[in-house]
C-alpha cells in the first residue's frame, strides 16, 4: 500500500513513520512540503503521489493557545481535514483522520466508546471534533482514530516533562482530578497498521490500556518508579495550573471494539512505559 502521511517529523509520526515502512511504501510530508491549509497545494499533491490512503496527522495541538486563536486551530484542524477529504474523494484515496478524546465533555463515569456522543469543552477539541464531521459527511472510507494523552521519545510529553524535572531536583506535580488514558506513540503505530489492513472504515478508539483510566498523579508516580527514580510528587487540582483552556474531568477511551474489529490488542500502560523507557 502507498500511504502519505502528513506531519512529519513530529512526536506521532516520528515513529509511525518507520513502523508502517515495513510493510508499506510511505510519503512522509513535512509542513514545507504540504502546507494542508492550502486546497490547491492539497489536490496537487494527492495528484501527483495518488496515494491509496492518507494518514492526516498535521494540526494544530497548542490546546491553551487555541483559547484565544480560533481561527488558527480550526484553520488547520477543520479547514485542513476539509481540503484532504475533498482530494482523496477525487483522487480514490482512504483518509485516516488523527483525532482526540477531548471531543468529550468528561461527564460520565465509564470509558468513552467510539460512538458515544462529543461535547468538546475547549475550541481545541471542538475544532477536531469540526474535522471529524467533515471526514465522515464527505466520504465512505474513512478511519478516524482518536487517542489521548500522547507520549513519545519525540517532542515534548508528559512523560519526558517528568523524568527531566525529577533528575534535574526539581518539584514534581501531577494532577489528582483529570482521569485519561496515556498513548505510547509505538503502541499507537501499531494499532494504526492494523486498523488500515482490516478494511473496517469507521470511528476507533486506540490508547493504551488502563482498565478504567488512571490520573496524571498516578501516572508520575508510575513513570519515576519505573525508572527507578525516588522522588515525592505533589498532587494538585487542575485548578491549581490555571490554564487557559479547560480539560475533561474524565477522557478514558475505550479500546475493546478496536480489539473486536481488527484483532489488536493495546499494551497496558505499565507495559507500555516499561518498554518505552527501556
Amino acid at each position: 500500500m502507498k500511504i502519505l502521511v502528513t506531519g512529519y517529523p513530529g512526536l506521532l509520526t516520528n515513529d509511525l513513520v518507520p513502523i508502517l515502512q515495513e510493510d508499506h511504501q510511505v510519503i512522509p510530508l513535512s509542513i514545507e512540503d504540504l502546507d494542508i491549509t492550502r486546497k490547491g497545494d492539497v489536490f496537487k499533491t494527492i495528484e501527483n503521489h495518488l496515494p491509496d490512503a492518507v494518514i492526516n496527522c498535521a494540526g494544530y495541538t497548542a490546546v491553551d493557545q487555541a483559547e484565544k486563536d480560533w481561527e488558527g486551530a480550526f484553520q488547520a484542524n477543520a479547514l485542513g481535514a476539509h481540503h484532504l477529504a475533498l482530494a482523496c474523494r477525487h483522487f480514490e484515496s482512504i483518509l485516516c483522520q488523527i483525532s482526540t478524546d477531548y471531543v468529550f465533555d468528561g461527564r460520565i463515569n465509564r470509558p468513552y466508546q467510539p460512538w458515544d456522543s462529543p461535547n468538546p469543552i475547549n475550541v481545541y477539541g471542538a475544532s477536531k471534533l469540526a474535522g471529524e464531521f467533515i471526514v465522515e459527511k464527505l466520504l465512505n472510507r474513512f478511519y478516524i482514530v482518536r487517542l489521548s494523552s500522547l507520549y513519545g521519545k519525540n517532542g515534548n510529553n508528559f512523560v519526558n516533562t517528568i523524568l527531566n524535572q525529577a533528575e534535574r531536583g526539581e518539584p514534581v506535580v501531577g494532577v489528582i482530578d483529570q482521569i485519561m488514558s496515556p498513548t505510547w506513540s509505538v503502541n499507537f503505530s501499531r494499532g494504526l497498521v492494523q486498523i488500515l489492513a482490516s478494511g473496517n472504515f469507521g470511528f476507533y478508539h486506540l490508547t493504551d490500556r488502563t482498565d478504567g483510566g488512571i490520573s496524571w498523579f498516578d501516572f508520575a508516580k508510575a513513570i519515576l518508579k519505573t525508572r527507578g527514580l525516588k522522588r515525592e510528587i505533589r498532587p494538585i487540582t487542575s485548578k491549581n495550573l490555571d490554564r487557559p483552556a479547560p480539560r475533561p474531568p474524565y477522557s478514558v477511551l475505550d479500546t475493546r471494539y478496536l480489539t473486536l474489529a481488527t484483532g489488536y490488542h493495546p499494551l497496558h500502560y505499565q507495559e507500555a512505559l516499561e518498554q518505552f523507557l527501556k
